[in-house]
Parts: structure tokens; sequence; C-alpha cells
């Protein structure tokens, strides 16, 4: 019997950075589908800018409709970006989300986000800032997942993820290759939970010129930012302002460590002679 698998989510989850000849996104997703050794019936609600609460709200009552056997929940990159990031509410999303599927019978996959800071060309403040928040969305997954049991794939222990050949021109998202490593590293796991499916073949390579890349940026890449920026970069000042004050605090707290580790010795000294 054919395997259903369904994916909800983000761009990340739509395919953004993998498209065909037509413009079609692909992604993991549909190469993942390709492979099961009895066919399958593949669904994606994944919307790109899509958020926690419309992935609990919207397109899980649309995913459970399917009765997936395999359910992809992948998002938290855009709650990450907003400003009023709340990582209990990601939580508190991603959680609901993933127990209505398990109770529906499905085995759920959650995506361990990369750190951008290993490949974006932002200033070094910026990157710090990124990093805090990615780590504060990985660590729900981790902790949604091991509450629940479910798979959630490494990705950064992924052989050459930061390889930029497999990312696409966004630095955001996974290119073709990065999306079929994906797709590998998921039929590995699935393997283990005894389902019957291939791996698929290796990475291909981007067919779309460099110059294609960059007429996507400007075209579709560019409004997004510009979008996101209104709510994005207020924000992004604000936590680059904190994260200073944090550095200049760090700063000062080990130089009054390293300055009493220092004192006491002179302070107990100066008391014995005084004693005599």
């Amino acid at each position: 019997m054919a395997i259903t698998l369904t994916v909800l989510g983000d761009s990340a989850a739509f395919g953004t950075g993998d498209f065909d000849s037509e413009g079609n996104a692909r992604g993991w997703g549909w190469y993942l589908s390709e492979v099961f050794h009895d066919g399958c019936k593949y669904f994606n609600f994944s919307r790109p800018g899509a958020k926690s609460q419309e992935v609990r709200e919207v397109q899980l009552n649309k995913a459970l409709e399917t009765q997936p056997d395999v359910a992809a929940v992948i998002v938290g990159g855009n709650d990450m970006l907003r400003n009023g990031f709340s990582p209990q509410a990601l939580y508190e999303n991603l959680k609901e989300t993933c127990k209505r599927l398990l109770e529906n019978g499905s085995e759920v996959i959650m995506i361990e986000l990369h750190d951008p800071g290993e490949i974006l060309r932002v200033p070094r403040l910026l990157k710090r800032v990124i990093r805090r928040r990615v780590n504060a969305v990985n660590a729900t997954y981790y902790k949604v997942a091991e509450e629940l049991d479910l798979i959630l794939i490494a990705t950064r222990k992924i052989p050459q993820v930061y390889d930029l050949r497999n990312w696409h021109i966004d630095r955001m998202h996974p290119g073709p290759a990065g999306h079929k490593l994906l797709a590998q590293e998921m039929a590995r796991q699935l393997r283990e939970r005894g389902f019957e499916l291939e791996i698929p073949d290796s990475p291909i390579q981007d067919p779309h010129s460099r110059a294609a890349k960059i007429w996507w940026l400007i075209c579709k890449g560019t409004p997004w930012f510009l979008k996101r920026s209104v709510d994005l970069l207020p924000v992004a000042l604000i936590l680059m302002a904190w994260e200073s004050l944090r550095i200049c605090a760090e700063a000062c707290e080990s130089f009054f460590q390293s300055f009493t580790r220092v004192n006491p010795a002179r302070n107990t000294s100066h008391k014995s002679r005084h004693t005599r």
C-alpha cells in the first residue's frame, strides 16, 4: 500500500531554493516521496512565510485529513525573525501540532536549523544575535522531539552541510543539492523506524545559471527581505544593542574576576604585616 507523506511548514518545507524548469518548487519532500518501495501519495500544505501558529491552526487540519503515515513539520524560522519572538509560544504550537499527528498514527519528522552565521556575510554582531535566536529555536525542537520521540534531523552533523554549493543564492534555504542531502538523511532515519524506501541518489548540481539565481534574488528575495525588514530591522538593532551590552558586561565580569583572583593575596599579605 502506498505511503502517505504530508508536509507542513514554511519556505524550508515548501522547497524554496529548488525549482524545476517551469519555476515550480520541489525540495526534499518531493525527492523523499519518489523513493518509497510501495509508492507515495504526497501532500504539501506549507507556505513561505508561515509561522508556527498558522501551522497549528490552519495547516494541521488539512494535513490530518490526508491521514499521513509520515508527516514532516518544518517551521520556526519565521517565528525567530519576527518581533515578539517567544520560544514558549513556538514550543506550545509545535508540541500541539506534533502531538495531534502522533495521535493520528503518523511518524513525525522535524529538521534542526543550520547555523546561518557559517555562510551569511553579515556583521559579526548580527551573527551573534541570529545565532542566539537560532539556538533558541533548536533548543525548542530538541525538547519537543525528546518529549514525543520524534525524528529530528541533525542538520549541523550532515557532512559538508556548509559547502556553498549546497545552498541557494540567498544562503537561507538549501539549493537542489542541499534538499537532496536532507532527503537522504530523512530516508535513513525512516529506514531505522521500519519504513521501506531507497536512499535518494547523490546530490545534484544546481542547473540554474548564476544570472538566473541573481534574477530570482532581485525579483523574489529582495521583496521578501524588504517585507521582513519592517519588522526585523528595528528588532535587530535593539538586539544588537543588547548584545553589545552583554559583551561589555561579560568583559567587565571577566576583568573583575581576574582582579579579585590577584588581589586577595595582596590583601592577605597586607593584613599579615599590619598584625605584626
